[in-house]
């Protein structure tokens, strides 16, 4: 027994079956109430099992997140591919815009170089134009005085006397072809600085408002057929035969005739002695 145990205030009171029983029931009680809600808690906790109904909704989603992110992807890849395409072209187009700027830089050359060489050329042919002008000049001088090839002293005679008196259209046509020499010769030319031997016939006659045929055949017979021994200034002399003629120039009195005579040439006053005329024509 405890030392304490004669103190009142120390012994503990003794339970009565009543207060016992009252607490068993209470006690069970209580348990049965958890066991209720327990079970309730249970049947509470099973119903979310019966949301996963959802689940394939979410799963949908998340396939359509998928292939539209791999629908980026594709059209990603493609623009990037796209871009390549162009990178690739634009370098190509650049590397032939430099290859083409380098050949028209070639071309230009070779054609400055070209056009350099024809300026020499024609500078030397003028030269030499120039040249052989002086040097028919004087044989012109001879040629006036003593007569060569098929033209008479008294043709020569009868020519000097008519040259002092071309006036009018004579005057005209031959101060035309008399302007032109030096020009040169071209197959086909008709002016202004350059001439085939019909061209500036033509040309000369359209001075006084008379049109000529085009090409020497018909210039051979356009007019009046007059003898070699008997020309005057304004005549149209002609190389073969008439309507066949390959050549045509102009009298222009003194024994002289100016014609476009080949390229080498150009456009000359020569004596008939230089190279006599098959025939003629008066068309003045």
């Amino acid at each position: 027994m405890s030392h304490t145990a004669h103190i009142r205030s120390h012994r503990k009171p003794r339970r009565s079956a009543s207060t016992i029983a009252m607490r068993a029931g209470v006690a069970g009680g209580v348990l049965s109430t958890l066991a209720v809600a327990g079970a309730s808690g249970s049947a509470v906790a099973a119903e979310p099992v019966t949301q996963t109904l959802e689940l394939p909704t979410l799963t949908a989603d998340l396939a359509a997140q998928v292939a539209q992110s791999a629908d980026v992807t594709q059209q990603a890849a493609a623009s990037y591919e796209l871009q390549a395409e162009r990178d690739a072209a634009a370098a190509k187009a650049a590397k032939q815009a430099k290859a083409d700027l380098a050949e028209a830089k070639k071309k230009a050359a070779e054609e400055k170089k070209k056009a350099e060489e024809a300026a020499r050329k024609a500078a030397a042919e003028r030269a030499s134009r120039n040249a052989e002008r002086a040097t028919l000049s004087a044989s012109a001088d001879t040629g006036s005085s003593e007569g060569s090839g098929s033209v008479s002293s008294s043709s020569s005679s009868s020519s000097s006397s008519s040259s002092s008196s071309a006036t009018g259209s004579a005057a005209a046509v031959i101060a035309f072809v008399q302007a032109q020499v030096g020009d040169a010769y071209v197959s086909g030319g008709t002016g202004p600085n350059s001439w085939d031997c019909s061209g500036l016939v033509q040309a000369a006659f359209k001075q006084v408002n008379i049109d000529l045929p085009r090409v020497s055949q018909a210039q051979s017979t356009a007019g009046t057929q007059v003898g070699l021994d008997n020309l005057q200034p304004g005549d149209i002399l002609y190389w073969g035969g008439a309507g066949s003629a390959y050549h045509v120039g102009v009298y222009v009195g003194d024994g002289m005739f100016v014609g476009a005579q080949n390229s080498s040439t150009g456009v000359v006053q020569a004596p008939l002695s230089y190279d006599p005329p098959s025939g003629a024509v008066r068309v003045l």
